[in-house]
């Protein structure tokens, strides 16, 4: 055969066309990224493509980067099982656990401790409560310790710390791991260390060599020192597991935890209105863009569903929505759980902006929009009568579940 490398017209066109069904299969796989924090992200698939016998190989070329059905492939391979049978050390962690699940900045402090545990170390993985989560083991979690009844239930800061110390007694964790949030991680991590006595490192963002760096000064300054007992990270300190299946092996105290007298009752949650949340600060964002033909439709659905609104670019030039409800990188970057895209067709702008949200649902009329690529959940049809279908259930569910509790 030739070896006189040819083009290919007509792949050269698809790839400078975002809106064509085949345009996502052949651009090259993104090896590196800048994440919200400022950290440098790497895909650990970005390299290599998986074989007929599912063992991944290496190619420098780049010929083989790129393409779904490798994705989906490497997708049906059987991740490696990590096994930690007598543990030299442990590394404890305790997730936020927002919404009973494990958030993309609780994998990232998992990850983080996967790194600390090495091969000899087990990740020790406390959780408060009642939880929804299923993937602890493609986590990185080697041993789960649940710790739930009424006294660990709601905001109980005096209790879980209490926890902590039955914990700490037991397993002699080398280190303990906190997210530093704004979701229960920082307080509890900042209790946690003045019940040690211990300095703790806060709003670290990278651990190497046995040294962490950590923000300071608003956010201008970093500020290294050795890698202490106690970390609070930020998002992005770390990547997430995602080669390896762990055990996630569930242990229990030796001792029971007494409940003791709080000073602090917990008076159940507050209803707080949807559109005083900042945008950057929701969990649950609505947003419409140009597709959207009745706002008022839409702004019952936002009220109905309890979601923070949202927009296109398109949707504020237009004058549908404030110019603070813009969503994009001309806009607000968000980290919501789940947003749901209304009549937007997904300009890189608008995508860059919800790269670091969890789940993403689309609804829209064309299915081969990039929104409807990048989404986890697609709803293909008119937005004014998919919106109404969804006030209808949610008022059918609420009314069903009164009658249920009457």
């Amino acid at each position: 055969m030739s070896d006189i490398i040819r083009r290919d017209p007509r792949a050269e066109w698809i790839a400078r066309n975002r809106l064509h069904p085949l345009h996502a299969s052949v651009q090259p796989q993104q090896h590196t990224w800048l994440g919200p924090q400022g950290v440098v992200r790497k895909n650990p698939h970005g390299v290599g493509f998986i074989g007929p016998n599912g063992v991944k190989r290496i190619d420098r070329s780049g010929a083989q980067q790129g393409g779904s059905s490798k994705r989906s492939a490497a997708a049906a391979v059987q991740l490696p099982l990590h096994q930690v049978p007598a543990p030299a050390f442990y590394i404890a962690v305790v997730p936020d656990m927002v919404g009973g699940r494990l958030s993309s900045h609780d994998l990232d402090l998992l990850g983080l401790a996967r790194q600390l545990a090495g091969a000899e170390g087990a990740v020790l993985a406390i959780i408060f409560g009642e939880h929804k989560e299923s993937a602890f083991s493609t986590a990185g979690v080697d041993r789960l310790l649940l710790l739930q009844g009424d006294g660990f239930s709601g905001y109980a800061p005096e209790q879980r710390i209490q926890g902590l110390h039955a914990v700490d007694q037991q397993f002699a964790p080398r280190h303990w791991l906190l997210p530093d949030s704004r979701t229960g991680g920082g307080e509890l991590g900042r209790r946690w260390a003045a019940s040690l006595g211990e300095r703790p490192a806060t709003r670290v963002w990278q651990v190497k060599d046995d040294h962490c760096t950590g923000r300071a000064g608003a956010g201008q300054q970093d500020i290294a020192r050795p890698l202490p007992r106690l970390i609070l990270a930020q998002a992005e300190c770390a990547a997430p597991v995602d080669e390896t299946r762990h055990e996630a092996l569930p242990v229990e105290l030796s001792t029971s935890i007494v409940r003791s007298l709080t000073r602090i009752e917990d008076l159940g949650a507050v209803a707080v209105d949807p559109a005083a949340v900042p945008m950057i600060e929701a969990e649950f964002v609505v947003s419409g863009g140009n597709g959207v033909q009745d706002w008022a439709l839409f702004h019952r659905a936002a009220a109905a569903l309890g979601a923070t609104e949202g927009a296109s670019r398109v949707a504020v030039d237009d004058g549908h929505m404030a110019r603070d409800r813009q969503v994009g990188a001309s806009g607000t970057w968000i980290t919501a759980r789940v947003y749901v895209a209304v009549g937007i067709s997904g300009a890189i702008q608008h995508l860059q902006g919800i790269g670091a949200c969890d789940k993403v649902i689309a609804i829209n009329m064309d299915p081969g929009c990039d929104m409807i690529k990048r989404a986890d959940l697609s709803v293909i049809g008119d937005s004014s009568q998919i919106l109404q279908a969804l006030i209808d259930a949610i008022q059918a569910y609420r009314t069903g579940a009164h009658r249920d509790a009457a």
